[in-house]
């Protein structure tokens, strides 16, 4: 099942149909038994329709955090490696990778945040900007994965690859991420053989295009969860975005009005444009 965040309310996609919850996100989607809830109301509920129009939210509450997590995959690491490779830090991806630690960092509040068929923006002060598609968990107060979306984690590779600790500047900034369409929510586990894809357009052309397994990712998914919970609280859960295998090549920054199209299976598209 699909969860979509819209003006309305909570539209759930099931079984080709669309069924409409007219409930507060925020309090929704904080629920441990969350499939349990969605399949039981919607069982007492009659379709809306088989199609979804209007404009989507992002399916972020307004008092959640989006976190992320890098250096997960082979590619980031060594993408962070060559940025970083004049300013000495490079060592420091390759150690992170291989750490027990993971790299965990905040990436944003919700109205940094755009939504499906929104614009995002890149930093005035960058020369090198890139998308980084990601498979972004929700979760609850608890700690508990209760859903999955698509995030673009924006970047400044120029900032970051200066120094290691302009990674907060090169990360966070007004219009540094979006997250959509939807939550995908199941009863079991995400399939990790899930591929994640990337196509970046221009002048309706396809500049680049690429696309990874979720398997290929070196961490588990509960791991990323635990660290991020260790030390901090979040009464309203959070999301999560679970780091990028996907990285263009090193002669590529995005430019206003770039078309960033990012699907991952099961989940759908994210589309978005840079203004």
């Amino acid at each position: 099942m699909r969860l979509f965040k819209t003006p309305e309310g909570i539209a759930v996609e099931a079984d080709n149909n669309y069924y409409l919850i007219k409930d507060n996100w925020d309090s929704f989607i904080n629920d441990d038994n969350i499939f349990k809830k969605v399949k039981s109301l919607i069982s007492g509920l009659s379709p809306a329709g088989s199609s979804l129009t209007g404009e989507l939210l992002p399916p972020i509450g307004s008092r959640q955090e989006l976190w992320a997590c890098g250096v997960t995959y082979l590619r980031s690491k060594i993408g962070r490696q060559e940025e970083s490779k004049v300013a000495g830090g490079a060592d420091f991806y390759g150690k992170v990778y291989e750490a027990v630690r993971p790299e965990c960092f905040f990436k944003s509040t919700p109205h940094r945040i755009a939504g499906h068929n929104k614009p995002v923006r890149i930093r005035r002060d960058s020369t090198w900007n890139v998308p980084e598609p990601e498979l972004t968990l929700v979760v609850s107060a608890s700690g508990k994965i209760i859903g999955y979306t698509i995030g673009n984690d924006m970047s400044s590779r120029s900032i970051e690859g200066e120094n290691p600790l302009y990674l907060p500047q090169a990360k966070t900034y007004d219009g540094c991420a979006s997250l959509g369409p939807c939550v995908f929510i199941t009863e079991g586990p995400f399939d990790r053989n899930s591929r994640i894809s990337i196509q970046i357009v221009r002048n309706n052309q396809t500049l680049f295009e690429d696309s990874i397994a979720v398997s290929q990712m070196k961490r588990s998914l509960e791991e990323l969860v635990k660290y991020v919970f260790l030390e901090c609280s979040f009464p309203d859960g959070c999301l999560i975005m679970t780091g990028t295998g996907i990285v263009p090549p090193n002669n590529f920054t995005l430019q206003k009005g770039d078309e960033m199209n990012i699907t991952i299976d099961s989940i759908g598209k994210l589309t978005n444009t840079v203004a």
